[in-house]
């Protein structure tokens, strides 16, 4: 059975107890930092997201620094800025790929498979912050996805929805976001198997700043529910105009507004809505146990830093830097051959769950580690439906 990590603690002591010998890759000296490359979003349109992203990736360096480096090596971050544009991001990968010996993000959708081809050409280990299912489907060696992917937000709303009794939808989504239109497919797919119907399924852009239609198509109808796939700015326009509207189907939003990026803004309205998120969002909740205790590793150091909890976006920013640190481990070296063929055989704990990534698995999450929650005082709160889930599922594991 492969070996679970449950603490950054073992994880350091596993790597110092390997650092002596085979540590560098070829032609590299003991006394070389290891170079991990970041790209996310730190101006345009996906900023609160790609902000989040670098401070936990940041955190996650500076712990395993703090006792030692990896392999015996201080590890060194190499970030830049994609702008929220695709093109953006094959001229940021394009500056630091001969320096770096992995890579982690995007979080933008787009710009994370603008890169995704670069990174498959030049055999560079590159863990994705973003989750459109067209990144590991077909299966590209050295490309992994670290949050759940948009087809498992989908399977685990149409769960909770089944177990609601709820028989009839409304879905919005994104024609422009590669992220909300992987998660409406999957949706419009996996519906039947739930025995949902999908009464009004409708497109709309980023830049849409009236959902007044919407909101008269979804009142029209008879759905029982309005399941809206949607990151950055919209999320916050389309409910807060949801809350203004006096609409009584109950709204549900994905995991890209698990954060306080989206709490601030919409205030006292967010009150009663439904959220999703990834388990680490939710932690405090969990029963005690491996996964709370990884994920305490990182909220508590990150709330005293920032003065708030880790939101989505800072999960999966830290889930990648552990598991990229553990391949490094295990390949003993920073050869990207090897560093790919560790992260194919990865069995790790993180924040964002559990992984298990295979040769046929680069996603490696399921959707039992997703949560569906409502915003209480502020907070977002596991459902009760999501909170027996949850509990079975880290039980389990």
């Amino acid at each position: 059975m492969r070996r679970l990590l449950p603490s950054m603690a073992c994880l350091v002591l596993a790597l110092a107890a390997c650092g002596g010998n085979g540590g560098a890759g070829a032609g590299a000296g003991a006394d070389d930092t290891i170079k991990v490359g970041l790209i996310v979003s730190l101006t345009g349109n996906y900023t609160p997201l790609g902000s989040e992203d670098k401070k936990a990736v940041e955190l996650a360096v500076e712990q395993v620094n703090g006792q030692g480096g990896l392999l015996g090596r201080k590890v060194e971050l190499v970030t830049r800025d994609d702008k929220t544009a695709p093109d953006q991001g094959i001229v940021a990968y394009n500056q630091i790929k001969g320096e770096i010996d992995a890579l982690i993000g995007p979080v933008f959708s787009n710009s994370a498979l603008a890169i995704e081809p670069l990174s498959q050409r030049d055999k560079m280990p590159y863990l994705s912050l973003a989750p459109a299912q067209e990144q590991v489907e077909p299966i590209k060696s050295y490309v992994f996805v670290t949050p759940a992917l948009s087809s498992m937000y989908a399977e685990r709303y149409l769960q909770y929805i089944q177990a609601e009794g709820i028989k009839t939808v409304a879905v919005a989504w994104d024609s422009k976001s590669a992220y909300s239109v992987s998660g409406h497919a999957a949706m419009v797919k996996l519906a039947p198997k739930y025995g949902v119907t999908i009464a009004v399924d409708e497109a709309y852009e980023t830049s849409t700043s009236d959902f007044s239609p919407l909101f008269t198509h979804v009142r029209e109808s008879a759905a029982e529910a309005l399941v809206f796939w949607g990151s950055g700015a919209p999320g916050v326009t389309a409910a807060k105009q949801y809350a203004a509207s006096g609409l009584k189907t109950p709204l549900f939003l994905t995991a890209s507004q698990a954060s306080k990026l989206w709490l601030e803004p919409m205030g006292a309205a967010a009150e009663g809505m439904t959220v999703q998120s990834a388990i680490g969002v939710v932690g405090e909740h969990l029963p005690d146990g491996e996964q709370k205790k990884i994920i305490e590793q990182m909220a508590t150091p990150y709330k005293q830093k920032h003065g708030y909890g880790p939101p989505q976006f800072a999960q999966d920013g830290y889930s990648a830097s552990l598991l990229l640190f553990e391949a490094i481990r295990k390949a003993g070296s920073t050869d990207k051959t090897k560093i790919q063929q560790a992260l194919e055989s990865m069995d790790l704990i993180t924040p964002n769950g559990r992984f298990r990534y295979s040769p046929t698995d680069h996603s490696g999450l399921s959707p039992e580690f997703i949560s569906v929650n409502t915003v209480k005082d502020g907070q977002f709160v596991p459902t009760d439906w999501a909170k027996e889930q949850l509990a079975k599922t880290v039980t389990a594991e």
